[in-house]
This record gives structure tokens, sequence and C-alpha cells, in this order.
């Protein structure tokens, strides 16, 4: 496994500069570049005859790619795509002909191969010409269209030969994409996995980050109209978008405001839902919470101003187990959330509207969390915490907004 992820763009630039960095870092004796040096490089370098040549190589293999020249055509290849320049890409793949089949980050990756890369953007063009040049990735390409939600881009392809195939709407269920999904449908795909388990994309689309709330309500809504039974709760209410069904929910209990709901009402195992909580991809623990703080995680504001409006307290706390966790506001999920960690969420927008409504920026909680997918899967456990502290101790920074940290903090916020 490689020591270093390259991003799905990654910057040249940039990369010229960690080599620099990690160049200078070795000559002056620093025991981790010194150890980047060794266990990436092929030969061994004594440290004071590094070159820069040396820095590059060890800096690309960490990132898994074979040398620092395969870099450097990634990197300008998927330029060209990005700028949807499609005579870049001709000249590069006629220069070097195996890009054509390559993953074009150079290491093996869920964006495929230049024509697979160029149909997540939407690159018709380039998918016409590299197809013409012998480009063979028309199926995963086609996945990857249908994934990303481009529509006419995956009918090119489906025009060229790509069909669905069993588990198909398992991509636009992950990336909870509707246009997606509605088109692998129409196109008569089932609904389920490669194995035929019908809930499984169900599942997906409630267990993963909500990346994409409008996309996630049609996915669901899909769901239904093909003959997916879901529950009628006030949970799966807000998962769908639904004010109209928290109404009628609100009519029959006066007490729906304040309720809190166990792991197994937010995410129902006769959907094919885990009972391992770790496993629905949540950043601030949201068994025992209340519908505000599933509105939180899940990007709901427009649910959440309603739930206010009538009467829901902003500081309302999440049960406490028998170990004594829990007992966070809504406010605490603005702090930790899996969609700060793929750089979705980038504002303090949520916690602004919390803080505007009378959130407390210093109640304090204890949390338990295991994070899963990432290096550090143990539980970690945070006693007695504010919100600022929850972010400040929490085990993978890249989970915690510091958009809403800064805010919280101006906010008399303490850690």
């Amino acid at each position: 496994m490689a020591d270093r992820h390259l991003p799905v763009r990654p910057d040249l630039d940039q990369l010229r500069h960690q080599a620099k960095d990690l160049l200078a870092a070795v000559r002056r004796g620093d025991p981790s570049a010194a150890a980047d040096l060794r266990k990436h490089h092929p030969e061994a370098v004594e440290p004071g005859a590094a070159k820069l040549a040396d820095a590059q190589l060890a800096l690309a293999r960490s990132y898994g790619v074979a040398s620092w020249p395969r870099l450097v055509l990634a990197c300008r290849l998927i330029d060209a795509i990005w700028t949807d320049d499609a005579g870049a890409v001709r000249a590069l793949v006629a220069k070097h002909p195996r890009l054509l089949h390559e993953d074009a980050r150079g290491v093996k990756g869920n964006w495929g191969p230049p024509m697979s890369y160029a149909a997540n953007l939407g690159r018709d063009r380039i998918i016409e010409m590299l197809r013409g040049l012998g480009a063979s990735d028309v199926q995963f390409a086609f996945g990857r269209a249908c994934l990303q939600g481009r529509v006419e881009t995956a009918r090119r392809l489906h025009a060229m030969g790509a069909r669905p195939v069993p588990g198909s709407v398992m991509g636009p269920a992950e990336s909870q994409n509707g246009s997606g999904l509605a088109l692998l449908l129409d196109l008569g795909a089932e609904i389920g996995d490669e194995h035929g388990d019908r809930l499984a994309p169900v599942a997906m689309v409630l267990e993963t980050y909500s990346r994409n709330p409008e996309g996630k309500h049609r996915c669901l809504e899909l769901f239904a109209r093909h003959g997916i039974s879901l529950p009628e709760t006030p949970s799966m209410a807000v998962h769908r978008g639904r004010v109209d069904l928290l109404e009628g929910h609100l009519r029959l209990d006066p007490g729906l405001l304040s309720r809190t709901f166990s792991h197994e009402e937010i995410y129902p195992p006769a959907l094919g839902c885990h009972a391992d909580a770790s496993l629905a991809l949540h950043g601030t623990p949201l068994a025992g919470g209340t519908l505000l703080h599933l509105c939180v995680d899940n990007d709901e504001i427009e649910i959440a101003r309603w739930l206010v409006d009538r009467g829901a307290d902003v500081n309302a706390r999440a049960g406490v187990d028998d170990e004594g966790f829990g007992g966070h506001t809504a406010l605490f999920g603005c702090v930790v959330s899996q969609p700060y960690r793929v750089g979705l969420r980038k504002d303090d927008g949520f916690a602004r509207w919390l803080l505007d409504r009378g959130a407390d920026p210093n109640a304090r909680a204890s949390l338990r969390k295991r994070l899963r997918f990432v290096a550090d899967e143990s539980p970690h456990e945070y006693r007695d915490v504010t919100p600022l502290a929850w972010g400040e101790r929490f085990h993978d920074q890249d989970w915690v907004s510091r958009p809403a940290m800064r805010l919280i903090a101006e906010r008399g916020g303490q850690v």
C-alpha cells in the first residue's frame, strides 16, 4: 500500500515542491525524510549524496507510482482531461500509447484509465477520440459516468456497447446520485448488488455519508417507486427530505421534537443496514440523537429550520448510554463529520445557524467514536468535552471542520 494518497487531480507544481522539500529534509538529516528515501528508493543512497532525482523517485513511489516521469505524465494527462483539451490528450497518448490502458493517475484507483477518467467529468469529445484510438474500458467508463450522474455521457457509452450489469446501481447509490440511478433503472438495471441483494443499494444510500442530500432524496424515492418498502418513521422522513411526512408524524406525536432515536431507528436493519454503528459513515455519533442531530449530519438545514420553528430545542441533548457516553447537542455534529473529511462542506453555515438560534458553544458531553475505512479503526473516548474540545482532541483531524471551530471560538466557545 502506498504511504501517500495521490489526489484525483494531482498538482505537478505542488509535487515538485514536495520533492524539493524532501531533498532538503534528507540533506539536513531529518530521520523521517531519510526513512522515506530508504523505503522508497530502489538503491541505497547516502543522504549527503542525494540528488533531486532521488527525492523525486522516492516521492513518486511513496504515492504508488512507478517513477517520477510517470507521475509527471499522469499530471499532464489529467490536466488535459480536466480542461477538455482533446488535442493535448491525443498528443500524450500518441507519444506514450500505454497510457491508453493504464490508470490515468499511474496508480490503481477507481477513476480508471483515461477514457473512464474522462467519463467521470463528462468529457465526451475526449471519450470519442480515445475510443477511436482503441480505448477498451467502455463498460467501466459507463459505470463511472452513471456514478457521477453524467447522463448524456453514459448514454453515449451505452451506444458504444456498455450495458447495466448486476450491481450497477451500487455506484450511484454510493455517490447518492439520483440522475445516474434513474438512468440505470430506465435502461433495465435491477435494484441489487452483484450478488442480487435487493436491499444492498438502499443500505448504501442510507449508510454512506450525505454527500448529496437532493440526490439521496431522489434515490430513496426511486427505490420506493420500484417496490422497496420504506418504513413510515420520522427518521426515514428526514432521510427522504420529506417535511410533509414529518408534519403528519408531529400531529400524531406532539413529543416528536424532543424524542431521541436509536441506531436501529435511524439505520433500519429491515433495509439491510448494519447493527454495527461504525459502519454507518457519520462523524459525531447519531445513536440516541434527536431529529435535529440527524439533520446536521445529513445536511438537512431546511428540515432543521422547520423543526426549530415548531419548537425544537437547539440545545437538546442526545441520550446517555449505560457507560456515560452521549449527551451531546447538535452543534457537536457541525465539528466532526464525514463530509468535512472529503471536502464537501467547506463553510460554517450549519454551525452559524445553530449559534444564531441560541446553541450553547460550551455544552459538555462524553463521546466515544470508532471510524472505519481509515488507518486507525480503534475506538476512542472523549470525556466531558465541549464542541471545541471534541474537535481539538479528535483522533483524525481530517474529519474536523476548521471553519466551524473558528466560528464557535468567536462565539465564546472554549476548549
